[in-house]
C-alpha cells in the first residue's frame, strides 16, 4: 500500500478538489495523508485521511476571501487586486504579476524545513502537490523526493514551451481580446517575473540543495512523472513536450450532496409557474464584486421575465438584500453543486471548479472573466459550446438578459455529449491513473 502524503495551499478553492483526490486515493488503496492548515482538516476527515498541518504560504481563503483573517499587507493587496479588477484584463493581469512577486516564495526555507521534517517522520512513497504552489515544489525538488502534480486551473499552468509565459492567457475570448498596445506590458512583467523568480531558484537551490540540479525555468518546474489536470482534455489545448503521463480527469467534482428540505422549497417556490433558475456565483473571491452580481441579478429579473435567480454574494450578500424576493434568493454561500444538478443556467468568472461542474452538470454558462487563468477558461467555455462570455465591466444588464436568453437557444448537444464525456473519468479514474504512473515512473524509495 503506498503511503502519499496529499500537499494543499489554504484556499477552499484549491484544498476542496485536492481532498477529493484524497479520498479518490484512498479508495483506490493508497494510505493518504492531507497536508493543509487547520482550518482545513475536515476536509481531510470528510475524505477519510489522515491530516498533517503544515502552512506553505502566508495567504489564506477559507471561502470567502474578505472574511478570511488576512494580515494588512495581504489585506491591503487583496483591494488593490479588486480595484484592478474594474480596470480590465491587463490591468488585472499585470496587477497580479506585480503582487506574485510578494507572496509566491514568502519563506522558500521554512516550506523546506518544515517538509524535511514532515519526509522524515511520515516516510511517504511520493507527495501529490498543487502545480501552484511554487515553495513545495521547490523544497521537494531540493529534497529528491518524487512528487506528481495536481493542476488545479487552467493547463496553461503547465507552461507548453519557451514561449509561454505564467500570468499570460493562452488565448483571449472573442469579446474580451485586450486592446493590442496593452498587451506589451503585460508580457514585459510576466517575462519579468520568469527571469525574477527562475533567478530565484536557482540560487536557492545551490545554497540549500548544491547537488540537486537547477530548473530551467522556475514556472517549469513541474513533475517528471505525472501531472492531473482537473479539465477536459480539449484537443486545442498548448500541450508541454512530451516528458511526464498527462492525466485528464474532466473534473475533480465530489458527489452532489443531496438538497435538504428548506432548498427544496426554495426551488419549488422560485420554479412559479415554470420559471427556469438561473445560479450566479463568482468565486470566493470575486463575489466581492457586488456591482456585477447586482447588474446580472437585473438582467435575469428584468429582461427574463420567465426566469429566478440564485445568488451567491460572499461577504456582500448585505448589500444585495434588496434584490430578493419572490423570483430571487441571494446568500452568502450556496451549495453550488448540488444547486447545479436543479437549474437550467448559470453565470460564473470562469474558475475552474465552476466550469467543470457546470461542464459536468450539463449546465450551460454565461462566463464573466475578471483574473488570473478566467480568460483562457472562458475561450474554451466558448470554443467547446459549454458557454459564452461577457465583459463583467462593460455589459450592462440587458445584454445579460440578452446572452441568457441566446445560450438557452444555442446549448444543446453539444453540452449533453460533452457532460457525457467529462462523467466517464473524474477522481477516481485520475487517482487510479497517479498510482499506475507513479508506481511505473517514479523511483522506490525507503527500500
Amino acid at each position: 500500500m503506498p503511503r502519499i502524503v496529499v500537499v494543499s495551499p489554504p484556499f477552499l478553492s484549491h484544498a476542496r478538489p485536492l481532498a477529493e483526490l484524497c479520498r479518490a486515493l484512498r479508495e483506490n488503496g493508497a494510505e493518504v495523508w492531507f497536508a493543509c492548515t487547520p482550518p482545513f482538516e475536515q476536509l481531510a476527515r470528510d475524505a477519510a485521511a489522515h491530516f498533517v498541518p503544515l502552512a506553505v504560504t502566508r495567504n489564506a481563503n477559507t471561502g470567502v476571501a474578505e472574511a478570511t483573517r488576512q494580515d494588512a499587507e495581504e489585506a491591503a493587496r487583496l483591494v488593490e487586486f479588486l480595484e484592478a479588477t474594474r480596470q480590465g484584463p491587463v490591468r488585472t493581469l499585470v496587477t497580479q504579476a506585480r503582487h506574485r512577486r510578494s507572496d509566491m516564495l514568502a519563506d522558500p526555507d521554512g516550506v523546506l524545513d518544515e517538509l524535511a521534517a514532515l519526509d522524515a517522520w511520515l516516510r511517504p512513497d511520493w507527495y501529490l502537490v498543487d502545480q501552484l504552489s511554487y515553495p513545495v515544489t521547490l523544497a521537494l525538488h531540493c529534497l529528491g523526493a518524487p512528487y506528481a502534480t495536481f493542476c488545479p486551473g487552467h493547463p496553461s499552468y503547465v507552461l507548453s514551451g519557451p514561449d509561454a509565459y505564467f500570468g499570460v492567457p493562452y488565448d483571449w475570448p472573442e469579446t474580451l481580446h485586450p486592446d493590442p498596445a496593452e498587451l506589451p506590458e503585460l508580457l514585459s512583467v510576466a517575462r519579468e517575473n520568469d527571469a525574477l523568480f527562475t533567478a530565484l531558484f536557482d540560487e536557492f537551490v545551490h545554497r540549500r540543495a548544491p547537488a540537486r540540479p537547477t530548473p530551467a525555468r522556475a514556472f517549469g518546474l513541474t513533475s517528471p512523472y505525472a501531472v492531473l489536470y482537473s479539465y477536459p482534455a480539449f484537443p486545442w489545448l498548448p500541450r508541454p513536450a512530451p516528458g511526464p503521463v498527462s492525466l485528464f480527469a474532466g473534473h475533480t467534482v465530489t458527489p452532489s450532496p443531496r438538497l435538504d428540505e428548506a432548498w427544496r422549497e426554495r426551488l419549488e417556490s422560485l420554479r412559479g409557474e415554470g420559471r427556469r433558475i438561473v445560479l450566479v456565483a463568482l468565486g470566493t473571491f470575486l463575489s466581492a464584486r457586488d456591482d456585477v452580481l447586482r447588474t446580472v441579478v437585473h438582467g435575469v429579473l428584468d429582461h427574463m421575465h420567465d426566469a429566478a435567480v440564485v445568488v451567491a454574494a460572499g461577504g456582500r450578500s448585505h448589500r444585495l438584500a434588496d434584490l430578493a424576493g419572490e423570483r430571487a434568493v441571494v446568500m452568502p454561500s450556496l451549495p453550488q453543486q448540488a444547486l447545479l444538478e436543479h437549474v437550467d443556467l448559470m453565470v460564473h468568472h470562469g474558475g475552474n471548479n465552476s466550469f467543470t461542474e457546470c461542464v459536468r452538470a450539463g449546465v450551460p454558462a454565461l462566463v464573466l472573466p475578471f483574473s488570473s487563468d478566467q480568460f483562457s477558461v472562458a475561450r474554451d467555455a466558448e470554443r467547446s459550446g459549454a458557454g459564452v462570455v461577457a465583459d463583467p465591466n462593460a455589459a450592462g444588464p440587458a445584454e445579460i438578459g440578452a446572452a441568457l436568453e441566446a445560450l438557452s437557444v444555442t446549448a444543446g448537444p453539444r453540452t449533453a455529449e460533452l457532460a457525457g464525456r467529462v462523467r466517464e473519468h473524474g477522481p477516481l479514474w485520475g487517482a487510479a491513473g497517479l498510482l499506475a504512473a507513479m508506481r511505473e515512473r517514479a523511483p522506490a524509495r525507503h527500500a
